[in-house]
């Protein structure tokens, strides 16, 4: 049996899908493919009669997979982001100006910190003084 077109283009967009850091060991890319394979590949085990085999293949709509790896897709390349900018004072609450700022150096810091420095940070958080 061939695998549909949808399915081909989910793996696609799923191979395109970048890396997590911070979550190393739990991947958006893994989590779909085990749901993609569920749902267009046929059970392997030899209790379920091919039967139901072929019903579960046959309820899939090929438009609607496609329209969801087309979703993929449009996040792989922020279309969204690129078609709605963020504008004005909405990354500069006044509350703290620089909260995003700060966030996104502590994302792109947290991966590479050793054990010691987690600590660090973990007791800083605890302990604040001014």
């Amino acid at each position: 049996m061939s695998k549909s077109i949808a399915y081909k283009h989910f793996i696609r967009a799923l191979s395109r899908w970048p890396k997590d850091n911070l979550r190393p060991d739990c991947q958006f890319q893994d989590v779909m493919r085990k749901r993609i394979d569920k749902r267009f590949l046929p059970a392997s085990s030899s209790n379920t009669p091919k039967a139901a085999q072929a019903v579960a293949n046959s309820g899939i709509d090929e438009r609607m997979e496609l329209e969801q790896a087309n979703v993929l897709y449009s996040l792989l390349e922020n279309r969204y982001s690129r078609k709605y900018p963020i504008t004005g004072s909405l990354m500069t609450p006044a509350s703290n100006p620089h909260h995003y700022e700060n966030l996104i150096n502590e994302l792109e810091e947290a991966p590479e910190r050793s054990w010691f420095g987690r600590m660090t940070n973990k007791w800083k958080g605890f302990l604040r003084f001014q």
